[in-house]
C-alpha cells in the first residue's frame, strides 16, 4: 500500500501546473496548516483523510485520489491518472461538485469544532457521561449514557447506520447534500435520576440539539480523530447543528450521450 501511495502522489504532484504555487501536507500537520481561500486541495489516500482534511477547509474544492483502486472508495474516487483533468476543470470553473453538509460542535465560549461523518460526545473513557439533553422544541431530559453521536448523510453508511439498525423507531438517515442531521444516544440508562426516553431524532436546518455537561469530564470528537477535541467543564453547554460549511468534493463530469 505504501508503494502504491507513494506512486499516486507522484503522479498527482506531476499533474499540478508548473506555474501553480503549491504545498503538501502530513495527516498530522492538517491542524496547523494554512489553507488559503483560492486554494485547490487533492487528497490522496482513502475516505478518512478525505473526511479529516474537510475539517480545516472552508469551501475550497477538494479532489480525492485513491491510490488503490482495488479499494473503492466514496470521496476518494478518482484515479490518479484523472488528477490532470480535474484540475484543468476546476481551474476554469466548470467542474461538477457535491456540497456534501458538515455538523458543527459549538461550546458557550465561541470554540467550536465541525466535521464530515459524525460528531461524538462522551466520557473520555468510553464510560457513562451525565448531561441534560436538550431538543429543539424545547422537551429536555437528564441522562446518563455511553455517549450521543450526531452526523450527516456522509456518515449515514457508517457509525450512525450502525446505531439505526438496533432501533425500531430510528429516524431516516439523510442524503449526503441533504441539510439535516440524525442523532442518537447510546445506551441511556434509566434510574431514579435519569432518562431514557429521547434517545433518536432529526435536525433540520436551522434546529440544533444541546448538552448541558453534568460530568466531571467530556470529550467531543469529530470523525474519529479524538486526539484533536473539546473538552467542556461542568454546566457548559454544547450546540450540535448543521455546520456553516460544507465539503466541496469534486466530481466526474457527466458523459455526453453518444
Amino acid at each position: 500500500m505504501h508503494d502504491k501511495a507513494s506512486q499516486a502522489l507522484q503522479i498527482a504532484s506531476a499533474a499540478i501546473p508548473s506555474a501553480w504555487r503549491r504545498a503538501s501536507a502530513e495527516r498530522g500537520d492538517l491542524d496547523r496548516f494554512l489553507f488559503e481561500p483560492e486554494d485547490i486541495v487533492v487528497v490522496v489516500g482513502q475516505d478518512g483523510l478525505v473526511a479529516n482534511t474537510a475539517k480545516y477547509l472552508t469551501n475550497q474544492p477538494v479532489i480525492g485520489i485513491n491510490p488503490d483502486p482495488s479499494r473503492p472508495a466514496v470521496l476518494a474516487n478518482h484515479a490518479p491518472e484523472r488528477c490532470k483533468a480535474l484540475l484543468a476543470l476546476v481551474a476554469d470553473g466548470r467542474a461538477r461538485t457535491e456540497q456534501r453538509t458538515m455538523v458543527a460542535a459549538t461550546t458557550g465560549d465561541g470554540q467550536e469544532i465541525t466535521a464530515l461523518n459524525e460528531i461524538y460526545l462522551g466520557h473520555p473513557t468510553h464510560q457513562s457521561s451525565r448531561y441534560e439533553l436538550i431538543l429543539p422544541d424545547g422537551r429536555s431530559e437528564p441522562q446518563s449514557s455511553s455517549g450521543v453521536l450526531v452526523g450527516t448523510g456522509t456518515g449515514a453508511t457508517g457509525w450512525l447506520l450502525s446505531l439505526s439498525r438496533d432501533r425500531p423507531d430510528a429516524p431516516t438517515l439523510p442524503a449526503p447534500q441533504a441539510p439535516d442531521l440524525a442523532w442518537f444516544v447510546r445506551e441511556a440508562w434509566p434510574s431514579p435520576a435519569t432518562g431514557a426516553t429521547l434517545t433518536a431524532g432529526t435536525l433540520h436546518r436551522g434546529e440544533s440539539l444541546r448538552l448541558r455537561v453534568q460530568s466531571d469530564a467530556m470529550t467531543v470528537f469529530g470523525d474519529g480523530i479524538e486526539s484533536d477535541h473539546l473538552s467542556p467543564a461542568w454546566g457548559q453547554t454544547i450546540t450540535l447543528a448543521t455546520a456553516s460549511k460544507t465539503l466541496a468534493l469534486v466530481t466526474d463530469p457527466p458523459r455526453r450521450a453518444r
